[in-house]
């Protein structure tokens, strides 16, 4: 972590601890005193979905100078809702109200921003329903489900004049902004080509078999925009990212988002003009996982450029000495930086400069959360406010994100294709059937 965002962060831990003793200079509790200062500043919070990646949201909700307040805590899961309250309760004096359903957040005017949680298939009807009940959105990685979504939640962005994040963290990170710049600034000469990589060793999924659907859990809700079915065992509980495409994106929707959208801004591309796919299931071959868990994808960019991606969800090996990270090479040397460090080498393969973070930044660890999550989030509030500008605007990232969806659609048709780079459209007929997806019907996002 740089010196500049360990002061940031004690800082906020200073100005908290200095209203609780403000407060009782004053005669009044810190709860009262704090709901007093930067009032006119405050934003009401609802965070939707309780799931893994609620850890990430503890810091920058309950940090005082973030000056927020948690309104609602919602989850179609009651035990979530339950749990969720627990530990927001360890590290905040007031209690949010428990809800079902998203739609009664949205609807309460109170609310000025949602923190979309929610499994990917939720990410752009949610974060759109929001948009039109006047919130301000951080959405999750994926922030979107398909083609079709990613163009239309930039247009509610637009539309709607409401400020969208996503949660693409790494732009919010010190050392990746300084090396980024670095490139830009030719310290590697022409940077033409970024490797993108994720290592992981998830086991075994089990198979799908009808099941009554587990207590307190609002199937109907989970479902959302996504066709009805049966309820199948293990599918609400994190293994919806492996049962087809109802609800979940693959492996790229659920890591490569980070990675490549690193990739591309180290190279300064935007569109890619072909992609091309090798990708299989290859491990476990008869459970349950229903999609690749080893992909290569090659993305061709003007100017000559190229970024793959090299995704191993289950073997372990370490291919590049690390499990995740992007390594970006350039006509004068190469740098490979990933959340906790950069390395810069020369022509030659000589370590130039190393730089760590000490970020607690998480990697290939379920949840997680950290010091870069943190600075994204309150980056984002204080855009709301209109005192910084946002590290990731949404119309950026719904560009590493249409790489995303073009190497999920090249699987699924079993072909490669080429693109306009300008519109996104692809010059392929198979290709565009799966521009958007089926939804319920009255589900379909619409600005």
């Amino acid at each position: 972590m740089s010196a500049n965002r360990r002061e940031f962060l004690k800082k906020m831990t200073a100005g908290a601890a200095g209203i609780a003793v403000g407060g009782s200079a004053m005669g009044m509790s810190a709860k009262s005193y704090s709901r007093i200062i930067g009032a006119n500043d405050r934003l009401n919070v609802a965070i939707a979905g309780l799931g893994r990646r609620l850890g990430a949201f503890y810091a920058p909700i309950a940090h005082k100078e973030a000056n927020v307040e948690l309104v609602y805590l919602c989850d179609v899961m009651e035990k979530q809702r339950e749990r969720a309250l627990e530990n927001f309760s360890k590290r905040i004096d007031y209690k949010p109200k428990l809800e079902n359903d998203i739609r009664k957040v949205i609807d309460d005017p109170k609310v000025d921003v949602l923190i979309n949680a929610t499994p990917d298939h939720w990410h752009t009807p949610g974060s759109v329903m929001a948009m039109k009940g006047g919130k301000h959105v951080y959405v999750e990685k994926p922030c979107s489900h398909n083609m079709f979504e990613n163009e239309i939640l930039v247009e509610a962005s637009k539309k709607l004049n409401k400020v969208v994040q996503m949660g693409n963290q790494q732009r919010s990170s010190d050392h990746t902004i300084e090396i980024v710049r670095e490139i830009h600034n030719g310290i590697i000469g022409t940077p033409y080509k970024a490797l993108a990589l994720y290592t992981n060793k998830r086991g075994e999924v089990p198979v799908q078999k009808k099941a009554p659907v587990p207590t307190g859990l609002d199937w109907e809700l989970f479902q959302g925009p996504a066709p009805r079915r049966d309820y199948t065992e293990e599918t609400w509980d994190y293994n919806w990212h492996w049962y087809g495409w109802d609800y979940g994106t693959a492996e790229s929707g659920n890591n490569a988002t980070h990675e490549l959208d690193v990739a591309r801004w180290a190279l300064g591309v935007d569109l890619p003009l072909r992609v091309d796919v090798e990708a299989a299931k290859r491990h476990f071959i008869n459970d349950g996982w229903e999609m690749y868990d080893t992909m290569e994808t090659t993305f061709r960019f003007a100017g000559n450029k190229i970024i793959q991606w090299d995704g191993k969800s289950r073997n372990g090996y370490d291919t590049y000495g690390g499990d995740r990270g992007t390594i970006i090479y350039g006509s004068e040397g190469t740098v490979f930086v990933d959340r906790g460090k950069y390395v810069l080498t020369d022509r030659g393969g000589k370590v130039i400069k190393e730089v760590k973070s000490g970020s607690a930044e998480a990697g290939t660890a379920l949840g997680g959360g950290g010091d870069m999550t943190t600075t994204h989030v309150i980056n984002f509030f204080e855009t709301i406010r209109g005192k910084a500008k946002l590290t990731a605007p949404i119309g950026d990232a719904s560009k590493s994100m249409a790489m995303v969806h073009y190497s999920n659609i090249a699987y699924r048709i079993g072909k490669g294709f080429d693109i306009d780079d300008k519109t996104g459209r692809m010059f392929d007929r198979e290709a565009m059937k799966l521009w958007g997806r089926e939804y319920e019907p009255g589900w379909e996002p619409t600005v």
